[in-house]
Parts: C-alpha cells; structure tokens; sequence
C-alpha cells in the first residue's frame, strides 16, 4: 500500500483545514452582501465543456476513463456558464453567481512525468452586462474580497492588467502568419523570438517599445492614445483605472497596465487581470479573471445574454501566503471535559451534551485524569482552551 499522496495532491492538516475555511468563509459573507448566490458545478464534466471551445488546452485536463470524453475541472467558469446558459437561462439579467471547490489541473512534473495538481478555489461570475460596468462591479467586489483576507502589504500585491484589444491593435499591421509568432513572443515577453521574426528595423524597434510600455496606468494610457488616438478601450480602462484608484491605495495594492498581458488560459476576451504578490521564494498568483463573452456564445447565448465576467481567487495560495498563525479572534471557544477518579465517563458525556447544547465546541477525555493539573496539560494537545473539570 502506497503511504504517499499522489504527486500533486496534498494532505492538509486539521489547521489548514480550518483556515481554508474560515479564508472561504469570509469571501462567501462579501458574496452574499454583493446580492451573489451560490451555485455548485460538478468535478466531472464532459471534456467540450472543459476545453471551453478551444480555450483550454487539452494537456491541462485530467481526464478520466469513462464511455463518455469526461475530465476533471481544471476551473469552474466553463461549468458555470454552461448552467447559465441552460438550466438558468430563464433566470433575469444580471445574473450573480459565486462557488466554491476543488479544481485539478494537469501538469508537467520536474522529473518530466504528469501530475495532477489539485487546488481549492472561491470565484464569482456576473452574467448578462455588456458594458465596462460589469468589470466595474467585478473589481470592486475583488477589492472588498481582499480587504477581508488581510494581505500582508509587504507581499507586495499588485492587480496586473491587460486588455485582448490592446492586444489587437498592436498585431494589427501584420499578416496572420506572422501575427500569431509576434503575440507568442509578446506574451511570454521573448525579445530574442522577436529578433528571429523576419521584421524590418521599425517593426522591431516598435513592437519592443510596446512591449516595454507597462507599468503605471494613467502613464501606458498617454502613451497608447499617443499611439492609436481615440480608442473605445482606452476610454474604458481610463474610466475603470480611476474607479479602481482609491481602492487599491486604501489596501496598498500597486496597480500596473500591461497592453501585452494575456493569461495561460486563453478563456477571455476583453479585460484580463491577476493579483500577484511575493512570498518569501517567489511571486504567487492569488486571483484572476476578466471578461468572455466568447465563451457564452459558445455554450448558445444570445445578444445581451452573451456577456460573462468573473474571477478566482487561489485559497491554498492565500492560505500559505498569510504565514501568520490564526489570530485568536479567529478560533472558536473549545471545552475539554475531563474527569477524575471521583466522577466517571458517563458524567463527562452529559456535561459535553450541556456544552454541545449552548452551540459550543466540547471535546471529552476519554479517559479519567489523577488530578486537575494532568487535566491542564491536556488542553492543548486536544486543541481547547478551557477545561470542565469533574471529580465529584
């Protein structure tokens, strides 16, 4: 019998455990006061659906052996806007939905075999708003989200944001051929790719200057309106950078546009965005998202109903970021009953119930003490911090 999990996956310990829920827990309380309602996708979904129409890669799904093509989540977004389109397609507009579960993902592991990675995750998504104040309320709803997880400012958060337009008109003056290599390069910002590309000197030295243009956002914007004129999308990102302004200060979140930032998965088309922040080794992705309205005309929306937006945020991530212990706000009153050589077992058993009845947490020693202070002892290793002594 194997006694290792397998790559990829993890055993949590009940401490873990309980931060993730209590990390989950916070962020469905600001769901619920933003008017969102919880739905619950299924783990296991036919593989179209997980691809998203060509959106997901194949070797990022965990797939399973069944009569049908079925696989494992690698993100719920996909799910959610399948049942918004099907099951919930009568529901009015604007609907607001938000989950809460474990995604898997396959990957590439150091030694070269596949692994799946398994990971929890909490998400809204906004259906049915075509318009920039989807990605208006989206954000705000981000921002209020994270003020409840109490991010350490010297993780250094930063909201990185792109734009599939921006994108767009960047490639616009070449053909498609040498369209796609360009972007390829840009995304993973690789000079030395763009140094192989059959470009002319001003081609080269443009597309270098576009990649370079990031940072902060009033900034990128002078420059690419300096460079593409008067763009709806400009227009947009101006309006949402200056909404978004206050609420990243009052957090200490950097905000930073990237015209060339494009996710892993290519599910999006229209805002992009993630927070980044820095552990101790290396920087960490805690939340992403944006719009796709692609996606829902794939799954047979129409018009107006054809307009999604969402994000995730990372719980195992969060949880390992915030290294500081549970503060003790935070954990439950828990009672140890325990008992000595006076009272018996069945004494303990009805004062636990009397505890249990008053709605909190009572753990019983099972077996009797010599006195109070081996009692005492006890408390921490049974995880409490009060004891019901009896020994009458």
């Amino acid at each position: 019998m194997a006694l290792q999990p397998a790559a990829g996956a993890r055993d949590l310990n009940p401490q873990q455990v309980e931060h993730n829920q209590q990390l989950s827990q916070r962020l469905a309380d600001v769901y619920r006061m933003w008017g969102y309602e919880e739905v619950s996708p299924p783990r296991v979904e036919r593989l179209d659906t997980l691809k998203a129409g060509g959106a997901i890669a194949s070797k990022d799904i965990v797939r399973l052996v069944a009569d049908d093509p079925l696989g494992l989540r690698p993100e719920m977004t996909a799910s959610i806007a399948r049942a918004a389109c099907t099951r919930l397609a009568q529901r009015p507009r604007p609907l607001r939905l938000w989950a809460a579960g474990t995604v898997f993902e396959s990957r590439t592991a150091d030694e070269g075999g596949l692994c799946i990675e398994e990971n929890l995750q909490s998400g809204v998504e906004l259906f049915g708003v075509e318009d920039i104040s989807a990605e208006m309320e989206l954000l705000s709803l981000l921002f209020s989200a994270l003020g409840t997880l109490k991010l350490n400012k010297s993780n250094k958060p930063r909201l990185l944001v792109g734009h599939t337009a921006l994108m767009d008109l960047i490639l616009l003056p070449y053909e498609d051929d040498l369209r796609n290599k360009i972007r390829t390069a840009l995304i993973h910002y690789d000079r030395l790719a763009l140094e192989n590309l059959q470009l002319t000197k001003d081609q080269f030295e443009n597309l270098i200057n576009k990649l370079e243009c990031r940072g902060e956002p009033t900034e990128v914007l002078e420059r690419l309106k300096n460079v593409f004129g008067q763009q709806s999308v400009l227009n947009d990102l101006q309006r949402l950078f200056a909404q978004m302004e206050s609420l990243a200060a009052a957090q200490g979140i950097g905000l930073q546009l990237d015209p060339t930032f494009q996710p892993h998965f290519e599910l999006y088309t229209g805002l992009v965005f993630q927070l980044v922040c820095q552990s101790d080794s290396a920087p960490v992705v805690i939340a992403r998202g944006g719009r796709y309205d692609d996606l829902m005309a794939r799954c047979g929306a129409k018009g107006a109903d054809a307009a999604g937006v969402g994000f995730s945020l990372a719980i195992d991530d969060i949880r390992e970021l915030l290294t500081c212990e549970i503060s003790s706000s935070d954990v439950a009153k828990s009672t140890l009953v325990a008992y000595g050589t006076q009272a018996s077992l069945e004494n303990a058993l009805v004062r636990q119930h009397h505890w249990h009845q008053q709605g909190q947490r009572a753990v019983i020693e099972l077996e009797p003490c010599r006195d109070r202070e081996q009692a005492i002892s006890r408390l921490e290793e049974r995880g409490c911090n009060q004891l019901d002594w009896l020994d009458l």
